[in-house]
């Protein structure tokens, strides 16, 4: 079968040329596991992943983790070299296949997480080399294998999250970019190497938040690319018009960033977006998000606030940043882990966790190739913005201890203890939270509180307010109040808002004081949150209604004065008022902290 594509006319308030492929598979094989990476050379597809098999005519046919197939037919090869633990990042030079994982041995032998196989045979290749953490991506270019993660050193030479191996040797090459954080994705083009992640620094520049360009020789910053992306990325890829990038958070975005790393842009969904691959000028995204915003604004857990149409794990964005119709319909929680475009054959390859595309069984790989319907789709959005003055999702943070605000703000968080207190990273969802020291009495306990520096533009004055955050308490770690998030002191002038859990029963409540008045206004909720169970909690100031949300359902409500205004000067504080003994230190674990104003 001859797989192709062919140009589409995209009306949105004008015509836009868009190449984007069927939505209907082509012929391909299924996995009984996890695919995570994909790579092309020609007509041959190789998928990576915690898969044990393929699943082809009904049987399932060995294969630990590495599998390659014809692309054409979906015919499955004898390539066979196996690996004993997850495949992570797979990338493709001349006729070696560079492999990446959680693995120790491949095709019998011992391979430290990285290795090189034959395109054609599966015959393991020289590359051996000792490497301390975890390989997340590949790239090559520039006679170089480029690797990222989370790595701290190569046969004993230590290395920041990236790596370079010679392509001809094998031998480590001098490459040595540092990153003070995971690095999640790579992309190259025009010498520079693209580094994608949740870092907070690349070679100890701050200006280089999540998504930075090096040398692809010599590792040096360079500086000319210059973006700021929201929060983490996931994913990244590049072609002649500039970068593409695959971002989480309270939703996510895809981004396109010219080379000086001004947005182009903009796409926003309901959940992140975790791959991306461009095309003939289209670009693919995949994620575990169900609908795609209309506009750039969503809200708490990612809903779109304006407006959305359904995009089920796959989406498709023209050149112009149009949303095309393309919508194949993936499913599971997970959704869609990794995607790689063919351009010489007109091939899109998606990996995953999902079982059915299009509502037909397909089990974590399919394949589209082939021209669609021309079709009106919904316009591009404005220019990017964010409806949070604030946020933080908490997976990642630095040795100095702070924390990104998503909002892209700029109002840090950083860690104050006393007392040998100290914050841990727990698992929440797909991500992490943080949780707070256990409960104790006494002077000498242990006390931390996340603060921001003084940012007048977190006061609402008198305009409305809505503040959040998702919360983790057990029956055992209640209080007489524990402080969730606060913003100044009802006696300290300026006014105050604060979420926060009252008594040994666990019931969350909202307060707000005036700048000129101590009286506080205390919203209630009816019901303990003391359960051992996570809850999504809301503050909302409407007017002179103050209510708590808990679980997205109100639970109590207050009147405020007509005109009550807050213009404090104090930080926004998480977890505690202060490290002082009546801290009123919060024990539990808390995710997803928010506040949005207007």
């Amino acid at each position: 079968m001859t797989v192709g594509v062919a140009t589409v006319v995209v009306a949105v308030g004008g015509a836009a040329l868009a190449e984007v492929v069927t939505g209907a598979p082509t012929p391909s094989p299924s996995f009984n596991g996890p695919v995570y990476a994909i790579a092309h050379r020609g007509d041959i597809v190789y998928a990576g992943g915690s898969f044990t098999g393929a699943l082809v005519g009904g049987k399932t046919i060995a294969r630990q983790r590495l599998a390659a197939f014809n692309a054409r037919t979906g015919a499955l090869l004898d390539w066979n070299p196996g690996a004993d633990a997850t495949v992570r990042a797979l990338a493709v030079d001349g006729a070696t296949v560079f492999a990446a994982g959680d693995f120790d041995k491949v095709a019998g032998m011992s391979r430290d997480a990285v290795a090189s196989i034959d395109a054609d045979t599966g015959v393991l290749g020289a590359l051996k080399h000792t490497v301390l953490g975890q390989p997340n991506a590949l790239a090559v270019a520039n006679g170089r294998l480029y690797v990222a993660g989370r790595l701290t050193a190569v046969d004993g030479s230590p290395r920041a999250n990236l790596a370079a191996f010679s392509t001809t040797t094998g031998l480590l090459d001098a490459w040595a970019p540092m990153a003070d954080d995971t690095v999640n994705a790579l992309a190259v083009a025009g010498g520079r190497v693209y580094l994608g992640g949740t870092f907070h620094k690349v070679n100890g520049v701050k200006s280089t938040l999540r998504l930075a360009a090096v040398d692809g020789n010599t590792g040096v910053l360079d500086a000319g690319f210059k973006p700021k992306p929201v929060s983490q990325v996931f994913a990244l890829a590049a072609d002649t018009d500039g970068v593409y990038a695959a971002l989480g958070g309270l939703g996510g975005r895809a981004i396109a960033y010219t080379f000086a790393g001004a947005t182009r842009w903009t796409r926003v969904f309901d959940g992140d977006a975790q791959a991306i691959a461009v095309m003939n000028g289209t670009t693919y995204v995949g994620g575990h998000f169900d609908k795609a915003c209309t506009t750039t604004n969503n809200g708490i857990k990612g809903v779109c606030t304006d407006g959305s149409v359904p995009r089920v794990k796959l989406a498709a964005i023209d050149g112009a940043g149009n949303l095309t119709e393309w919508a194949p319909q993936a499913n599971g929680v997970v959704g869609v882990r990794t995607l790689a475009a063919n351009p010489a054959i007109g091939l899109i390859s998606v990996g995953g966790d999902f079982t059915t595309i299009t509502g037909s069984a397909q089990k974590r790989y399919a394949s589209f190739g082939g021209p669609t319907e021309a079709g009106t789709v919904p316009p591009a959005p404005p220019a990017p913005s964010s409806p949070y003055v604030a946020s933080y999702n908490f997976d990642s943070t630095v040795n100095d201890g702070s924390y990104d605000d998503g909002s892209g703000n700029g109002h840090v968080l950083r860690t104050q203890a006393v007392n040998g207190g100290a914050l841990k990273s727990v698992r929440h969802g797909d991500g992490t939270a943080i949780a707070f020291p256990t409960k104790c009495t006494g002077t000498d306990c242990a006390r931390v509180v996340l603060r921001s520096g003084e940012v007048p533009d977190l006061n609402p004055g008198t305009r409305n307010l809505r503040y959040g955050a998702a919360v983790l308490l057990s029956p055992a770690e209640t209080s007489s109040g524990e402080n969730v998030m606060q913003k100044g002191y009802s006696t300290a002038g300026g006014g105050q808002y604060k979420l926060q859990v009252d008594g040994v029963s666990g019931k969350p409540t909202c307060v707000m004081s005036d700048q000129g008045q101590p009286t506080i206004h205390v919203a209630r909720g009816g019901r303990s949150i003391a359960d051992g169970a996570w809850h999504t909690l809301e503050c909302r100031r409407a007017g002179t209604s103050l209510s708590i949300h808990v679980d997205d359902q109100e639970a109590g409500s207050a009147t405020l004065p007509a005109g009550l205004a807050i213009t404090t000067a104090q930080p926004l504080s998480l977890g505690g008022k202060g490290t002082g003994v009546d801290n009123d230190q919060f024990h539990g674990s808390i995710d997803d902290v928010w506040v949005s104003i207007g």
